[in-house]
């Protein structure tokens, strides 16, 4: 599939770029920095602007390759990096993916994880034909909690350490 930009009411999300026409890796390395996002987000190290073209280019594969669908949530007047929102472990046969989300340190507080994750969750359903979608996050993690509730997914017990959230589709 190719990316396709959604427009969020506040936002929009795009693609990630690193281009002559917009950058996002210096944003990427900054909110990468944050001890939360280290915390929380350990699988990803983004500590130079190399790393960064490297994420930028992994998740442009993976829309070409259909296994994960990321989008950069962006200012829509400046097109700035706010952070990223995506449906991950596609499984397109059995109607199901993942949802994984971080926010930048500067833009926290302000709602944007909610309007993100509804947004991609509505995407996934309509536009996808997903069937089920879970959402699942570190049992510390209050505000991936307080997300996962106000968008509707409903507690679906552990998986290791991990709290598991889904939603299914048809539900508000």
């Amino acid at each position: 599939m190719e990316p396709v930009e959604i427009n969020a009411g506040g936002y929009y999300l795009r693609q990630f770029r690193a281009d002559r026409l917009m950058d996002d890796r210096p944003a990427l390395v900054a909110a990468f920095a944050d001890p939360l996002m280290r915390r929380f987000v350990p699988d990803y190290t983004i500590d130079t602007l190399d790393a960064a073209g490297d994420y930028v280019r992994r998740r442009a594969e993976e829309w070409h390759c259909d296994r994960r669908y990321s989008w950069a949530i962006a200012e829509p007047t400046t097109g700035d990096l706010l952070g990223e929102v995506g449906l991950k472990n596609l499984d397109h046969g059995g109607g199901n993916a993942e949802i994984a989300v971080w926010i930048a340190p500067s833009a926290r507080g302000r709602g944007i994880a909610t309007t993100a994750v509804d947004t991609v969750v509505r995407f996934g359903f309509g536009a996808l034909g997903l069937r089920e979608i879970g959402y699942n996050h570190d049992p510390d993690n209050d505000a991936s909690r307080a997300v996962a509730q106000r968008c509707g997914f409903t507690r679906a017990g552990k998986q290791g350490r991990d709290l598991r959230w889904h939603r299914r589709a048809g539900t508000p």
